[in-house]
């Protein structure tokens, strides 16, 4: 008998012994404890197979076939899926919105039983009664608190709660309240109110409901355009209450991180990743509380793509080829863009060239105005001599940006070419190259047409334009008056916002949004333009009507400084994000 108690005790010492060793969420999914785990995706625009169809070429970085296959593998039986938005527009997935068919996005996401779907703000491009029939053919719960239709009826419930092995798991969901911004003529009719006050409702709403509440919220971290709580910073200093959130929009790569206590992750767009988060819980009264919480971002260009999904979109994916490969017309004549002489410098970026040219001939052709702006968003967009296929528009324009209509005065364009300007970092004595300011993307650098000008990079930033002319040498004045064309980015993110470029009573008078919407944004206004206005032959034509000054360099140790960066022996830093290159001109001490 005592020998049956020694054992006895010897075996509990053991258990005791072992179950000190395990980690800590192992002990939590014990007799007295739970997991629980998110897998949350967002920004899909349209990737449903490795390919993208505006460069008409395999890009496996990520995909919802891929996504699948991640899925299946990290999803356990105490697992919610959700997805933040932004997933039927782009890579293509444009052809099939106004379908009667379902989306292949939305297809997708059905069949890989995603419990949560959050509207984005690119889902409201096309309209309410898209927005409608994609909330309609979800299979998921779609939640977005904080839009409400025309008829003052809120188009998706602002959360939800899932029992999750026995955990209340409430879910809430908004979106920015910036898509007013812009599209407010698909918004016209309805209303979008301020997701913190909604989100403080529903919470108050949730007393004693739930045991872990989760935001999906289609909103970046910080505040845009300065709106107060556009951003889900704002959102978790006022809401402690939250456990995680799942924020989006901003395309940038949170893994984990921590505001007011709360554990915050963002994916990358396009499936590029995941979001893996676990939750420990322990037995709370009748509930359940989190005692840990952690969370990771998978790569999904590691996952082979799911067959079976494959399988699903395989229609979809052989129509967007199709469409993709459709000839629209020929290039004559030579490249629209030079090559450039050092490869982190874009000749676009530092000359008027053919291809920022044809970008503002379509915009002042179809606008009506005298004037235009463009902007170089990809260093190495160019055509070259040949046909030229409905998906090479997007190596000429790569965003769905559509056409907007302006009427400013000479003051106010000049205001505004001293801001784009500022994308050059002022040239110094003894610099052999031109550098960017590191605070600036290229993309925020606009060019110029229907004036002449130069741009004096030896001035500082704000009085860089100089010889600011008409075509027929006129000098611009102040009290000039003229339409403007322009994308709806720059419009609605700078040149029609308070404090951005102008002051609130002097800013340009917006005329016309999305120019020419029948045949769609400006890229599909440049292949309508090749093909009726040009009739199919586009020839490289380029005005020069803009120049940099002010870079007076020793032009035989430029030319030193370019061999020296080709040959590998000099190199161009980029910015520490590393989203914008050449940030530091080579010298002269450099070369010596």
């Amino acid at each position: 008998m005592g020998r049956l108690r020694a054992l006895v005790s010897l075996l509990l010492a053991l258990t005791l012994s072992l179950a000190c060793r395990l980690p800590a969420t192992a002990q939590a999914a014990g007799a007295q404890g739970k997991s629980l785990r998110i897998l949350a995706t967002s920004d899909l625009h349209g990737k449903f197979v490795p390919w993208d169809y505006a460069l008409n070429a395999e890009s496996a970085s990520g995909s919802v076939v891929q996504l699948a296959t991640a899925i299946a593998q990290y999803r356990t039986d105490d697992t919610l899926l959700v997805d933040a938005g932004d997933t039927i527009r782009d890579n293509c997935a444009d052809i099939f919105v106004g379908d009667d068919d379902v989306h292949p996005m939305v297809r997708a996401l059905n069949a890989l039983n995603y419990d949560v779907w959050v509207t984005g703000n690119h889902e409201y491009n096309y309209g309410m009664d898209v927005v409608k029939k994609t909330i309609a053919d979800m299979s998921a719960k779609v939640l977005t608190g904080n839009v409400y239709d025309e008829n003052d009826e809120a188009i998706a419930d602002g959360c939800d709660i899932f029992d999750v092995d026995g955990v209340r798991v409430a879910v809430i969901g908004m979106v920015t309240p910036n898509i007013t911004r812009w599209d407010a003529v698909n918004l016209a009719e309805c209303k979008v109110t301020d997701p913190l006050e909604e989100t403080r409702k529903i919470i108050s709403a949730l007393q004693g409901r739930y045991d872990v509440l989760v935001g999906v919220f289609h909103m970046g971290i910080n505040n845009e355009y300065g709106l107060a709580n556009s951003g889900v910073a704002d959102i978790l200093n006022a809401c402690p209450e939250f456990d995680v959130m799942v924020s989006s929009h901003e395309h940038r790569l949170i893994p984990s991180d921590d505001i007011n206590g709360v554990l915050v992750v963002q994916n990358k767009s396009q499936a590029q990743t995941m979001a893996v988060i676990d939750l420990a819980l322990e037995k709370d009264g009748d509930g359940w509380k989190v005692t840990g919480r952690t969370a990771e971002s998978v790569a999904i260009a590691d996952f082979e793509p799911d067959p079976a999904i494959t399988e699903l979109l395989s229609a979809y994916d052989a129509r967007a080829r199709e469409d993709a490969e459709q000839v629209v017309g020929r290039l004559v004549g030579g490249p629209l863009a030079p090559e450039s002489g050092i490869a982190d410098i874009p000749a676009a970026q530092i000359q008027d060239t053919a291809l920022i040219d044809l970008i503002n001939d379509v915009q002042m052709y179809y606008t009506g105005a005298p004037v235009s702006s463009a902007a170089l968003f990809v260093a190495s967009a160019n055509l070259y001599p040949g046909d030229i296929r409905k998906c090479d528009m997007a190596l000429v324009y790569k965003y769905t940006n559509t056409l907007y209509k302006l009427h400013m005065t000479g003051a106010q364009l000049k205001k505004y070419m001293e801001w784009s300007a500022n994308y050059y970092q002022t040239y110094r004595p003894g610099d052999l190259t031109i550098a960017f300011n590191p605070d600036v993307r290229a993309y925020n650098y606009d060019m110029f047409e229907g004036v002449n000008y130069d741009v004096n990079i030896a001035n500082e930033s704000g009085r860089r334009i100089e010889n600011l002319t008409w075509p027929d040498g006129t000098p611009v004045r102040d009290d000039d008056a003229f339409d403007f064309a322009v994308n709806n980015y720059r419009a609605t993110s700078h040149l029609l916002v308070p404090g951005k470029i102008f002051g609130a009573d002097d800013m340009p008078v917006l005329l016309e949004m999305d120019v020419r919407g029948d045949i769609g944004g400006i890229r599909e206004l440049i292949r309508d333009y090749i093909v009726g206005v040009k009739g199919g032959v586009l020839r490289p034509e380029c005005d020069g009507n803009w120049r940099i000054t002010g870079n007076d360099w020793d032009e035989a140790l430029h030319r030193k400084a370019v061999e020296m960066l080709a040959a590998g022996a000099l190199t161009l830093p980029s910015s520490e994000d590393g989203r914008t290159s050449n940030v530091r001109a080579v010298t002269e001490a450099n070369v010596k």
